[in-house]
């Protein structure tokens, strides 16, 4: 990975630098970043982006496919053997799909032939806003598209993809919508106060191939809110979570409950996410006997 640069660091450079800088943003095609060079200086990072996007729409069909040809497959052979750039062996790692074992490696191989012998190039998808469980969702529903659908679908989640990737190049990109965040807080309404010490568990909740994840836990603080979001500084993946919330060592080290068996132990609380750029918000409120939750702010 280049080291960033500032917005007026790439615009003033040289320009082998520059390429050198952006020209793997998009995957194995240097000539977008070259294209655009000489279209210096941009307004801001996003139109810089918005610049390179045009250079790969404005391609014949025949050159498109070929770009779109020069992305791996999703959890393929090139992946379990690092044969990919770093930002897709990133990626793709994130998932763990690069560690198939056998039957899941098998059932991802087959979506993949099957997706290009009816299209013609590969199933492109921006895996830094999905879940595993959600990547094959979306996979399984686009392999039903026309081509000239799966054409649009696969220069949209280039522009996610790239997007992302020009913002790790450019320290003060400054572009908008570009991450996500997950928070919550705990409310003991028998007492009407902040629910301090409570343990919370996130989970990514997985297939009928895939096991439950556990992503973090931590602590509640006299605010009745973790020390920090339970994630952002990055796109949400889309997909089904839960919550864990372990109030009855709460309610016991509070002295309100007693003995080894409290009515409630672990309150489990399960949601989806739909927008990887959004703000989730998961309360809970709870007294010994009962609890409730929404989507907050």
């Amino acid at each position: 990975m280049v080291t960033p640069m500032t917005l007026s660091e790439l615009q003033a450079c040289e320009p082998v630098k520059f390429n050198d800088a952006i020209g793997e943003v998009f995957e194995h095609a240097p000539w977008v970043a070259q294209a655009v060079e000489p279209l210096r200086p941009f307004d801001n990072a996003q139109a810089l982006h918005d610049a390179m996007l045009r250079q790969v729409s404005a391609l014949p069909e025949n050159e498109l496919v070929r770009l779109l040809s020069g992305h791996p497959e999703l959890g393929g052979a090139n992946a379990r053997q690092g044969k990919m750039t770093a930002d897709s062996v990133r990626e793709q790692g994130a998932l763990a799909l690069n560690t198939l074992v056998a039957d899941a490696a098998q059932r991802w191989d087959a979506l993949n032939a099957a997706y290009r012998a009816k299209f013609g190039f590969p199933f492109i998808l921006c895996v830094s806003r999905h879940t595993r469980a959600s990547v094959i969702r979306v996979f399984e529903k686009r392999l039903l598209n026309d081509r000239a659908t799966e054409l649009n679908e696969a220069l949209s989640e280039i522009g996610f993809i790239t997007r992302l990737r020009l913002a790790a190049r450019i320290s003060d990109h400054g572009l908008a919508r570009l991450t996500g965040a997950l928070s919550t807080h705990v409310l003991d309404t028998s007492r009407g106060c902040p629910a301090a010490g409570v343990c919370v568990q996130l989970y990514e909740l997985g297939d009928e191939q895939s096991s439950d994840r556990l992503l973090l836990e931590a602590i509640t603080d006299n605010r009745g809110r973790t020390p920090k979001p339970l994630l952002s500084g990055a796109p949400l993946r889309m997909g089904a979570y839960q919550l864990r919330f372990h109030v009855g060592d709460y309610f016991r080290a509070s002295g309100v409950a007693q003995g080894d068996w409290p009515f409630l132990e672990v309150v489990p609380v399960s949601f989806n996410v739909a927008d990887p750029e959004g703000d989730y918000h998961v309360p809970l409120t709870v007294t010994p006997w009962s609890y409730s939750t929404y989507r907050g702010q």
